[in-house]
């Protein structure tokens, strides 16, 4: 599966679909371990796609240089989630390379991992065809890794610093078709970091 990733375009391509993701995050500070689950929707936005133009323009960068990009929808569950929280919404991403194989170059969001507001990260493939994310804010920073276990299993860990320092592991398995909650409700989102990726 690995071996038919060329750049990471094709990978945002092969997750294109509905998944179903089991997580565990690591709560460093409280030495806890917390679990939780979401359904996913990754659905593929092209270059000139009215979405991407505008988180083009919402980082001052040239929409031109877009080669694509996805729209992520979940909804999910925590184990520490009190009554009335939820973890729902949505997030645009944009793909601009800075290498001629479009291996690596800027990841731009509309809300990131680790704080909700627009964030311009960065995105490599590694020698394995992972895609690898890193993403500074303000007062923190985070590392993810995505990578394909089979056309149908995702594997994802994720490391934040900083204010908050966690460690996650995900296993997404793709689904027939849709499934679970339809994830389209944005204002209850909860802040904390259930990563827009996956994500």
């Amino acid at each position: 599966m690995s071996g038919s990733i060329d750049d990471a375009l094709q990978f945002f391509q092969h997750s294109c679909g509905h998944w179903r993701s089991q997580r565990s995050s690591h709560h460093l500070l409280h030495r806890r371990a917390e679990a939780g689950g979401s359904f996913i929707e990754v659905v593929e936005l092209q270059a000139g796609d009215p979405l991407l133009i505008a988180i083009a323009q919402l980082h001052g960068q040239d929409p031109g240089a877009l080669v694509g990009g996805c729209r992520v929808r979940w909804s999910g569950s925590m184990a520490w989630d009190k009554a009335g929280e939820a973890h729902e919404g949505e997030s645009v991403f944009g793909l601009i390379p800075t290498d001629e194989r479009g291996r690596e170059g800027l990841l731009l969001r509309d809300r990131g991992y680790a704080e909700t507001a627009p964030v311009a990260g960065h995105f490599a493939m590694d020698e394995r065809n992972a895609l690898v994310l890193t993403t500074d804010y303000e007062t923190m920073s985070s590392l993810e890794r995505f990578s394909f276990a089979g056309p149908d299993v995702r594997l994802r860990t994720s490391t934040v610093e900083g204010l908050s320092n966690t460690a996650s592991f995900c296993v997404e398995t793709r689904l027939a078709g849709p499934a679970g909650p339809s994830p389209v409700r944005t204002a209850t989102t909860r802040s904390g970091p259930l990563s827009p990726l996956g994500w």
